[in-house]
């Protein structure tokens, strides 16, 4: 049994390593770097993904005893916050961050408003945002359209051609965040940083476009650091983390929350070509182009 998981574990680190050849060639640069927004970094260790760098410390035992938890509103760091983006586009990009985190905690966790009690709290900062190029986006884009029409044309069956997109004024984006339990002490903590990359990153003609998708990618990877205690990157895959999932009724009632209008600051958002689309409350729908 333990020479089975030997070999399976070898044969994941040979794809992890081919698919990481594949991949980083066309892949953006984002610094990795502390920013000094978390409490400590004393306890953080490299944890690399295929195309993401991450250090990551965590107390799992503490994590694991926890049941209930509290999303304080991602917020920017000074030099992040100068960027580029509009304030609109950061509050889209912190927004993608708090809702995609809150759905994934939900998984195991009871996600309770600021004016509850909470075993832990948590609370991210975007350190690094880069910018997508709008104009190549915009040719990429292109681009994937013809090869899509293509296919439909010429191909008698269905046959996916993919269509990398040109790497070259690719977004990225770096965050750190951390979790404190009751007493202040910090259980678990991440520096993430990834760059959109040419194959796997789908261009949108906005300069925010590339650093709210890696947005959701970040909250997931933190989501599953908190919710298992290890790390979402040196772990094999599994259907169970082994610990007591959130059910029922209460699951969906924290994921609603999460996506509906409970919670003010995260709006039901989707992303379509070049805009955001935005449902608040009972407020109408409203668009925002972000150039």
């Amino acid at each position: 049994m333990h020479w089975g998981h030997s070999m399976f574990g070898g044969r994941l680190n040979s794809l992890r390593s081919l698919a990481a050849l594949l991949l980083t060639g066309g892949c953006a640069t984002v610094p990795f770097e502390q920013s000094g927004s978390l409490s400590s970094y004393k306890s953080l260790a490299p944890s690399d993904g295929i195309l993401t760098r991450a250090r990551i410390g965590a107390n799992k035992d503490g994590l694991l005893a926890a049941k209930t938890i509290r999303i304080a509103a991602t917020s920017f760091s000074e030099s992040a916050s100068r960027a580029g983006l509009s304030q609109i586009q950061r509050d889209m990009v912190a927004n993608a961050i708090d809702r995609s985190m809150c759905v994934g905690l939900a998984d195991r966790f009871h996600v309770v408003t600021s004016a509850e009690p909470a075993d832990l709290s948590v609370h991210a900062v975007v350190t690094y945002v880069g910018l997508t190029d709008e104009m190549v986006a915009g040719v990429s884009r292109v681009a994937t359209v013809g090869v899509s029409v293509a296919e439909k044309v010429f191909l008698p069956a269905p046959v996916p051609i993919p269509t990398p997109r040109i790497p070259i004024g690719l977004g990225g984006l770096a965050v750190e965040a951390e979790a404190f339990d009751q007493s202040g002490r910090q259980q678990a903590a991440m520096i993430w940083a990834r760059g959109a990359d040419a194959f796997t990153s789908k261009p949108k003609v906005s300069t925010a476009a590339d650093a709210y998708d890696l947005a959701s990618s970040f909250a997931s990877d933190f989501s599953k650091l908190l919710v298992t205690g290890s790390s979402p990157f040196q772990t094999p895959p599994s259907l169970d983390s082994g610990q007591p999932h959130a059910q029922g009724g209460s699951a969906r009632r924290d994921r609603h929350r999460c996506i509906g209008a409970n919670f003010a600051r995260w709006p039901a958002a989707t992303y379509e070509s070049n805009s955001f689309e935005i449902a608040e409350g009972t407020r109408p729908r409203v668009r925002f182009i972000l150039k």
